[in-house]
């Protein structure tokens, strides 16, 4: 047998199938939901995921100012940034962050959660945040999924 029987199939940025996708983050937690936004954003819940390619889904998030910490994790939790130069660091809490606009949050929270390269920056440009239940994608007529059902 001098030829393969099969070949494994990449995805490239031409043949990839990316969807829209509506997720209402009413009563979510904040992790737990982001962590599966990144899995869809990622495209890791495709058959034709491939790593080094942009191949997950647009993901619009409507009432993401009814997301849900547990406990004191809006004043206390902790995010630091650092400007590079002496005395340069600040920080913010989560209720600053959507203060700001829940925009800032969930990316805040979904980029830790994606590769740390050109790739994960481009993959966060395929979320889009809204604080209330409207959004200006009607057009791309979004799929409705219920994140719990979502592993």
């Amino acid at each position: 047998m001098d030829t393969l029987s099969y070949k494994t199939l990449y995805v490239n940025k031409e043949t990839a199938k990316k969807e829209w996708v509506e997720i209402d983050a009413t009563g979510q937690s904040l992790g737990r939901l982001c962590s599966k936004v990144a899995k869809l954003l990622r495209g890791k819940y495709k058959p034709s995921f491939t790593p080094h390619v942009d191949c997950g889904d647009n993901v619009i998030i409507v009432n993401a100012d009814k997301v849900v910490l547990t406990g004191k994790k809006w004043t206390d939790r902790i995010y630091l940034r650092y400007s590079g130069y002496p005395g340069g660091q600040k920080t913010s809490t989560p209720a600053d962050l959507m203060a700001k606009g829940p925009d800032r949050l969930f990316r805040k929270v979904v980029k830790g959660m994606l590769p740390k390269n050109r790739l994960g920056a481009a993959i966060l440009n395929n979320l889009y945040v809204y604080a209330s239940e409207t959004h200006p994608h009607q057009a791309q007529k979004p799929k409705k999924i219920d994140i719990n059902t979502l592993k």
